[in-house]
Parts: structure tokens; C-alpha cells; sequence
């Protein structure tokens, strides 16, 4: 990592796949173009605020559209940096051929690739999700109490005292 990136300057994020989201995969649902627009809004108050840095984990769903939001904030903001913190090597092997092309072309578009495990282990997320929030300040999260891994990485986020934005899929409509 470039040494003026920090956990100061670094916010991560942390969001629900496809099948814990109202619409599923069906990007056309206005509600999903909303989650879409809402996140370059936040990305962007999280940019003017100090931030120039940005991880993601790079899974299916608004993980996905996280990273989308922040290349188009960086067509504007040259000092952004993006971050694909992968889990591990196989992270997309047995991913849909469109979801794998997506995800291939958005890793090639990030200025930095940390892989947490070169290797599947039962616990390459759970170290993924510590790494980004160990490295980070601030954590934007698409979250409406759901368990599993955004509700994990909220709960090591506030011990780790980083301040959280929350965005519930729920909390608007189209």
C-alpha cells in the first residue's frame, strides 16, 4: 500500500449479496438504482470529509456496487484510491461467467489488490472483513440487522471504535 494511505484516510465497506437484498439480483428495480445512487452520495460526504482511500471486499451484490460507485467518484476525485480486499484467490471460481467477468474487470480497475488468504479456509471472510476494518476509520455498510457477515462486521467495527454509516435496503423506495 502507498505509505500516505492509512487508517486515517481509509473507509471500508461491508453489505448484503444478491439473496439478503429486496430485489435479488434485478438491478433494474428502482430500488436497487436508489441503494446505487445513495451509495455514490455517502462515498462522496465520505471523500469531502477527509477520506481518500477505500476498501472493498468484493462479493456479489453491494459489495459490487460499492466499488462501482467509487470508480465513478474517482473519474472526478483523481486522488481516490480503491482497494479490492479478496478473501482469497478463488474468491469468484464458482461465480455465474457475467458475475465473473464483472468482478474480474472491476479487480483490473483498482489501484491496490490485497489477498487476505491465497486459499479457501472456512475463515478467509471473517479475516477479509478484519483486515478492511482494521485498516480503515470509517465503514459504509448497507445493513437492516441481518445476520451474517455485514452484521459480524459491524459489531468488530464499533469495538474497534470506526465510524459507521449505515444504509438500510429497506429504508427507501423508488
Amino acid at each position: 500500500m502507498h505509505p500516505l494511505i492509512n487508517r486515517d484516510n481509509s473507509c471500508c465497506f461491508s453489505g448484503y449479496r444478491p439473496e439478503k437484498l429486496p430485489w435479488g439480483t434485478d438491478e433494474e428495480d428502482l430500488r436497487c438504482q436508489a441503494l446505487k445512487d445513495m451509495l455514490i452520495g455517502a462515498s462522496e460526504r465520505i471523500y469531502l470529509s477527509g477520506i481518500r482511500h477505500f476498501i472493498c471486499g468484493m462479493a456479489r451484490g453491494s459489495d459490487t456496487y460499492f466499488c462501482e460507485a467509487v470508480l465513478v467518484l474517482r473519474a472526478n476525485y483523481r486522488d481516490i484510491s480503491l482497494e479490492a480486499a479478496i478473501p482469497c484467490e478463488e474468491q469468484a471460481a464458482k461465480w455465474a461467467p457475467n458475475d465473473r467477468m464483472r468482478y474480474n474487470g472491476l479487480v483490473e480497475m483498482c489501484d491496490y489488490v490485497t489477498y487476505v488468504s491465497r486459499v479457501y479456509t472456512k475463515n478467509c471472510m471473517h479475516r477479509r472483513n478484519r483486515y478492511m476494518i482494521n485498516n480503515s476509520s470509517v465503514l459504509l455498510a448497507v445493513f437492516d440487522g441481518k445476520h451474517g457477515g455485514t452484521n459480524y462486521t459491524m459489531k468488530y467495527a464499533k469495538r474497534c471504535g470506526l465510524e459507521i454509516i449505515e444504509i438500510a435496503p429497506l429504508a427507501f423506495s423508488p
